[in-house]
């Protein structure tokens, strides 16, 4: 069954970003609990930035679950990607996002890796390929002894020259030997990036370990002119088991928000 997910961002130097929540880690789980979700996704400073006793007492109360965190502070707050030509660099990326999927693993969540893919460099594509490809290798290893995969997010043209298509990013994965990564489906990315957002679902839904809702304009879903009804569809019909988690604008304040999400969910999910 598909679980409603909501995301709640924890840190101040990516305050115009789309995340629902802000800032106040417990009123936001108050507010997502009495609106029915059924879990959460964090975007913290770092591993070490909550008290994992602390976060499982919250979660507790609020009955709530940790669908996944993002990994994105690295590069925001530490300048970190896993294709960077820097190797000590790189090497203190793949450091930072494994921590995260240590810190996720304890409840269960999946780690995303968004921007800290990077971007290849001019001239320098098959290199910086090969960099990201050492990086996942070693952390999809990482994922399969913590029993949680790693999400890799093929992410906008304008966001990342790597892979920019789910059918792209599949056909990359393929290319690894590890098999405990999976896609993240961002409908904002693909709606920009894919002919026909749906029958990229259809083709790429075993590869599917993530979903973020988001419209057309990156506001929650139903407010902007996304055909919303065909991808529903065909996420049930890969038969696609996990979040579906709202990385959208907090128009035109957090609550609503988050009401509209909830809208949206019982619209094409229940």
């Amino acid at each position: 069954m598909m679980q409603s997910c909501v995301t709640i961002a924890l840190v101040p130097q990516i305050k115009s970003g789309p995340w629902i929540f802000w800032e106040d880690l417990e009123a936001s789980m108050a507010q997502a609990s009495d609106l029915g979700f059924d879990a959460i996704e964090l975007f913290t400073e770092s591993a070490d930035s909550i008290d994992k006793g602390h976060l499982e007492k919250l979660l507790s109360k609020y009955a709530l679950k940790l669908a996944a965190v993002g990994s994105g502070a690295g590069k925001v707050i530490h300048g970190l990607t896993l294709t960077d030509p820097n190797p000590e660099t790189r090497k203190r990326a793949i450091h930072f996002i494994q921590s995260m999927m240590d810190f996720g693993a304890h409840f269960g969540a999946v780690t995303i890796i968004g921007s800290m893919q990077g971007n290849a460099l001019p001239d320098q594509r098959e290199e910086s390929i090969m960099h990201l490809k050492d990086a996942l290798e070693y952390l999809g290893t990482h994922a399969e002894k913590l029993g949680v995969p790693l999400i890799y997010e093929p992410l906008n043209r304008y966001e990342t020259n790597l892979f920019n298509t789910l059918g792209a990013g599949r056909a990359f994965l393929e290319g690894l030997s590890t098999r405990h990564i999976r896609l993240l489906a961002d409908l904002f990315h693909m709606n920009i990036e894919e002919v026909d957002i749906a029958q990229s679902i259809l083709e790429n839904g075993p590869w599917i370990g993530h979903v973020h809702l988001a419209d057309s304009n990156r506001r929650p879903m139903g407010m902007g002119h996304t055909s919303m009804k065909e991808i529903a569809a065909a996420l049930k019909q890969v038969e696609y088991q996990g979040a579906i988690s709202a990385e959208a604008f907090p128009w035109p304040n957090p609550l609503k928000a988050a009401e509209q999400t909830m809208l949206s969910y019982k619209q094409y999910f229940k």
